[in-house]
């Protein structure tokens, strides 16, 4: 693909990628950083927030297949294709290499193309997210329990990462279960990504029933982590119950050359509760190959859980 294609895309376009199409929306100038989103199920407008890095990197943002507003049978989303769709997705728009940003299931997904794709990545970032399944499987019911959360609550996160409902059940068990995502318990980060432009969001609930039944049991690259080599920033808040501290200590740890930083009074979206640190990081880290110093791989605080809302 031209770079006249590359202009064209910058509305947000649906094109032809491999045996599917993929939502793709472009904005800003300078090297390329692909985002890519977390759910599954959900889309890129959950990556929209890093917008504010427009002035600085041409960011590619696009939705998985059969996630948002792309196409694909939730059977065909396999590790194979998610990576393979991103990598046809970089010639079309004719980049040799880009840095790629994963967050939270976008992060499995980032790490699988770091290890199929070395050659063409330049930066790895790893926002809220893990090398292995039973973080959110196993280990965020027990840190939900132990936080005092009711065991009502943790049986819909359960069947939530399993994709033990149907998918009618999406919305009701998301709106009963968000509150656990954020350091802020409220409704009011939800909100105000509403009026930010989030109204737009499209959720695929086939996709995260499909993965949480056939593509994420059993998944890990634990054993193959040292096997990237490219600039690496492993970045989580403070509060993550999917992914907590010792999970992103254990992810840097496996990489050589990582670099680590704890967000601190946030939650699975840094991004959205403390945008300012979030952007600031990841852009001297893609300019300068180095993330500033905030917190290092060795041993942390202990984490005090978050102020819970009466609904919990």
């Amino acid at each position: 693909m031209t770079t006249l294609s590359v202009e064209r895309v910058r509305s947000g376009t649906t094109m032809p990628i491999r045996d599917v199409s993929l939502f793709v929306k472009v904005v800003g100038r300078g090297d390329p950083l692909l985002l890519m989103h977390g759910g599954p199920g959900a889309d890129h407008t959950t990556m929209l927030p890093f917008r504010r890095l427009a002035d600085r990197f041409t960011l590619v943002f696009y939705d998985h297949r059969c996630n948002g507003r792309s196409t694909g049978a939730p059977s065909s989303m396999t590790w194979e294709n998610l990576t393979a769709d991103a990598d046809a997705l970089r010639q079309r728009l004719g980049f040799e290499r880009w840095a790629v940003l994963g967050h939270s299931f976008g992060g499995h997904v980032a790490l699988e193309y770091a290890l199929r794709y070395p050659d063409r990545l330049s930066h790895l970032v790893l926002l809220d997210t893990g090398g292995d399944s039973h973080w959110a499987r196993q280990n965020a019911l027990e840190l939900l329990a132990e936080r005092g959360y009711s065991p009502e609550k943790v049986e819909l996160v359960r069947r939530w990462f399993s994709g033990e409902f149907a998918p009618r059940e999406w919305w009701p068990i998301f709106l009963r279960i968000s509150s656990a995502y954020s350091y802020d318990t409220s409704l009011w980060p939800i909100l105000r990504e509403v009026l930010r432009g989030g109204w737009r969001f499209k959720p695929r609930p086939e996709a995260l029933i499909f993965s949480g039944r056939h593509l994420l049991p059993g998944w890990t690259v634990m054993d193959r982590l040292g096997e990237i080599t490219v600039p690496t920033l492993v970045m989580a808040g403070r509060y993550d119950f999917v992914f907590p501290p010792e999970c992103q200590r254990e992810l840097a740890a496996g990489i050589t050359g990582a670099s680590l930083r704890i967000v601190e009074r946030a939650g699975h979206s840094p991004d959205l509760e403390q945008p300012a640190e979030v952007m600031e990081a990841v852009s001297d880290f893609l300019s300068a190959g180095v993330a500033k110093p905030a917190a290092t791989t060795g041993k942390a605080p202990p984490v005090s859980p978050p102020p819970q809302s009466s609904s919990t």
